[in-house]
């Protein structure tokens, strides 16, 4: 199909670019880290526990004709500017980014009631703060993704409440970093439904809720890491250039009959 405006599209838009993707050795990550290298951009990804899988991304997405390298990082220590060695990593390997997916994900499943301030500390620091300081300090950023959670609007089982509170946190990062970053880098945010991720096995609710859901999505099959990746590449495209300070719901329809 020819674009409207009487063009081929390029099927590798982001080569020159170079991306950040965290917690992209593997799942959701991963799914955003394959479809940016196969539209051309370099990536680096960081993991926390899984070397192995990020080895094997690293390779995969080399396979794919572009540079690619992976370091683990632990984002939820306030102790330690993991984000800001993180960028200067990445620069010193690929080049600074101008692409950044923050998906790097961690907690600890409890209920709300038996947390303690450690607990706070590391789901915050992971999810909202990490993005914050990713973001300060990669001045060459011109679009920005973070990959939010059903649960920041939605109440799921009670063990998800403290890695829900921030990840709606991190939405709300999203809106005001978009209107401060405004016009030289977009911010926007996804919320994937169910992704049937090694992550979300680690929940005791995880195959209830998944059987359930499945009858009931509209789409007729569950949210994939690849489904992810492709609405990830578009809102980081220039294609998506009007679109900012956004989350985008990808869900085939779950979330609209809860």
């Amino acid at each position: 199909m020819t674009p409207a405006n009487g063009r081929d599209a390029d099927p590798r838009p982001f080569a020159g670019r170079t991306a950040l993707v965290t917690g992209g050795g593997k799942g959701i990550g991963g799914g955003i880290a394959r479809r940016l290298a196969a539209r051309g951009a370099d990536v680096a990804v960081t993991y926390l526990r899984d070397r192995d899988a990020a080895e094997r991304m690293v390779e995969e997405l080399t396979g794919l004709g572009v540079r690619s390298c992976a370091r683990r990082a632990f984002f939820g220590d306030p102790r330690d500017d993991v984000p800001a060695k993180v960028m200067e990593w990445v620069t010193g390997e690929l080049g600074p980014p101008t692409l950044l997916v923050s998906n790097a994900g961690t907690g600890v499943p409890l209920s709300l009631v038996d947390t303690r301030r450690s607990h706070w500390d590391w789901a915050v620091e992971t999810h909202a703060r990490s993005m914050l300081r990713l973001v300060q300090a990669g001045p060459e950023l011109r679009s920005v993704l973070a990959v939010s959670s059903i649960g920041a609007s939605r109440v799921l089982p009670h063990a998800y409440g403290l890695l829900a509170a921030s990840k709606a946190a991190q939405e709300s990062l999203v809106r005001y970093l978009a209107v401060e970053l405004a016009p030289r880098c977009r911010v926007n945010a996804v919320t994937p439904g169910l992704v049937d991720t090694a992550a979300a096995r680690g929940f005791e609710w995880h195959k209830k809720l998944f059987d359930a859901a499945l009858p009931r999505t509209p789409a007729g099959r569950l949210t994939n890491p690849q489904d992810v990746g492709a609405l990830a590449a578009f809102l980081l495209s220039d294609e998506a250039e009007m679109i900012t300070g956004q989350t985008i719901v990808i869900d085939g329809g779950y979330s609209i009959l809860m």
